[in-house]
């Protein structure tokens, strides 16, 4: 069966371009999500952790995408 995963270093990766495509800093998303410190978004781009859904659908209005843009999904 082919069942599509989820690549967190591509996904990271992805995030960072779309929020330097954005011109939004770390600090710029970590106002936004109302973090006390940007290490969730840091944990995002490298690729250590996903962001929930719900932070996926304001990452996806902020960059002006789909969610679908955001995440980089393999087949296994």
């Amino acid at each position: 069966m082919n069942i599509p995963t989820v690549d967190l270093a591509l996904t990271g990766a992805n995030i960072i371009n779309l929020r330097k495509s954005a011109e939004l800093s770390v600090h710029d998303l970590q106002m936004v999500f109302g973090f006390n410190s940007p290490q969730a978004i840091y944990k995002w781009q490298n690729g250590a952790t996903l962001p929930t859904i719900d932070n996926l659908v304001v990452l996806a209005a902020l960059f002006g995408v789909r969610i679908d843009d955001i995440l980089v999904t393999k087949h296994t």
